[in-house]
């Protein structure tokens, strides 16, 4: 699915010098490889504020532990999603409200988010599926009506834009109060570990979360809040801080699969390809950066969708299905409030989904075996 090698290959020579410089100097944590990191990502984002920290599973709890959010409190987010962006909001004991997503995007559907909204709840988590961003406009509008906070999950979209209605342009996860993001190796931007950072710009927030990621110190041994120990390590800034000038082209790289992709499997019925929904792009292109593709992922229709997914592993073609499972049927999550109507997009996009490989080191033969083979599945 991920070509981390190639990608290495390409920049070793920049990779290698920084992690030695880490580990002659031994400046492991909080060294200044990740001071550099920090203000560099914050440049690139054009956020005022940066936190990085252990991974991106913690950025989103840190995030709500920022907030002040209470016991009980009600957090709204999509059902069609990985279980970290659900897990932290019942580790805080917070009550997670999930709804159902469009059909066109798989982003939260804001007509749902409105539906689920009552007295206790305080906060939306959209997440940013796939590399394209959610309806940030139409969240920002109800969370500023009904005094709610926006957490981003931007695990899979970093580099990505989003454009307003009035066609101004701001990164994904810079738009809500706070937004998190993850670096794990397979991501856009990925380290070589683990890895996360959060983002803000209230600085009052940010303070809070950078005594929050250290123990809760702002001064040793002084402990002002409750905290954690999620610190981004210096030799996973050092890989970072290489990638960062090239997340662009990587992302290019991505799009521009993702339009071989879409151009060699038009036409087909069984076949629905991914769709930007931006106003500013129409379909997919090469100028527009409003997805990001972290996955390019199919939906299957009138076909063995599961059927399919052995053919390609048989034919030594990893695929991946996101996700099988809907989060409200996830025994960890269940609540009778849950209605299976409330989920029928969701539901129908577990049965139809698949994934292809998406990397920056894609070329035209790969891509051309891939979606022969699917044609000849389908055309039996």
């Amino acid at each position: 699915m991920v070509d981390l090698k190639g990608q290495y290959n390409d920049i070793k020579d920049i990779v290698n010098p920084s992690i030695q410089e880490v580990i002659e100097n031994t400046t492991f944590i909080n060294g200044p490889k990740v001071h550099e990191f920090q203000k560099n990502l914050e440049s690139y984002l054009g956020v005022k504020n940066v936190i990085p920290c252990a991974n991106g599973t913690d950025a989103l709890q840190i995030a709500m532990m920022g907030l002040g959010l209470k016991p009980g409190d009600e957090v709204i987010t999509t059902d069609f999603t990985f279980a970290a962006t659900v897990e932290v909001i019942a580790l805080l004991q917070l009550t997670p409200v999930l709804v159902d997503v469009n059909d066109d995007d798989f982003n939260i559907n804001i007509e749902a988010i409105k539906r689920a909204i009552t007295s206790k709840t305080k906060a939306i988590v959209p997440v940013h599926l796939f590399g394209q961003c959610a309806n940030m406009e139409a969240i920002m509008e109800i969370a500023q009506e009904h005094d709610f906070f926006v957490i981003e999950d931007n695990a899979q979209a970093i580099g990505a834009n989003y454009t307003y209605s009035n066609g101004t342009k701001v990164k994904a996860g810079t738009i809500g109060h706070v937004g998190a993001t993850s670096f794990f190796p397979s991501k856009n931007l990925g380290c070589y570990g683990d890895g996360g950072a959060i983002f803000t710009n209230d600085d009052n927030l940010a303070h809070t979360i950078r005594g929050i990621v250290n123990h809760g110190m702002y001064e040793r041994y002084h402990h002002d809040v409750v905290g954690v120990n999620s610190r981004l390590d210096s030799i996973q800034a050092a890989v970072l801080d290489a990638k960062l000038p090239r997340l662009d082209n990587y992302n290019k790289s991505r799009q521009s699969a993702a339009k071989k992709y879409s151009k060699a499997l038009e036409g087909i019925e069984s076949i629905i390809t991914p769709k930007t929904v931006s106003k500013s792009c129409e379909g997919i292109c090469d100028t527009c950066d409003c997805h990001v593709f972290h996955q390019y992922t199919l939906r299957i229709k009138g076909v063995d969708r599961d059927a399919l997914v052995k053919h390609l592993n048989d034919k030594g073609i990893p695929c991946g299905v996101y996700y099988p499972i809907p989060l409200h049927r996830q025994k960890a999550y269940l609540d009778e409030r849950y209605k299976e109507s409330d989920f029928e997009v969701t539901n129908q996009l577990v049965k139809d989904v698949i994934s292809l490989p998406m990397h920056t080191e894609l070329d035209d033969e790969q891509m051309e075996f891939i979606t022969s083979t699917i044609i000849k599945f389908i055309n039996g």
